[in-house]
């Protein structure tokens, strides 16, 4: 038995692995339009808020839709399982990293829009 075969116990039917992949994908599908329909909030915001657009606006814009693109790079390869096998263990960091962004320029345009 290979060092990553799992027994199952007696008595016991094996796992099927089928739905487990499909849940995988459908899980990051999720996130990609959760992380897409933030990225379009941010971006609306950025260009239309008070004060309604200028550099920081732009700026902002900018950042939102570049972070989106890498997030949605990461969901794409954990969803399709392309892409080498190394690159799979710092999805979650990643799409993390993007989140705390989006946090991170939500707080700018909000002390923009109070300030």
């Amino acid at each position: 038995m290979s060092a990553g075969a799992q027994r199952t116990p007696p008595g016991r039917p094996a796992r099927d692995p089928g739905l487990q992949p499909e849940r995988t994908r459908l899980a990051w599908r999720r996130t990609a339009l959760a992380l897409t329909v933030v990225m379009v909030l941010t971006v609306r915001l950025a260009l239309t808020g008070p004060p309604a657009g200028g550099t920081l606006g732009a700026l902002v814009a900018g950042l939102a839709v570049l972070g989106w693109g890498a997030a949605l790079a990461v969901c794409w390869w954990r969803a399709t399982g392309v892409g080498p096998a190394a690159r799979y263990g710092r999805a979650l960091p990643l799409v993390a990293l993007a989140t705390a962004g989006y946090a991170l320029l939500g707080a700018l345009l909000a002390a923009r829009g109070l300030g």
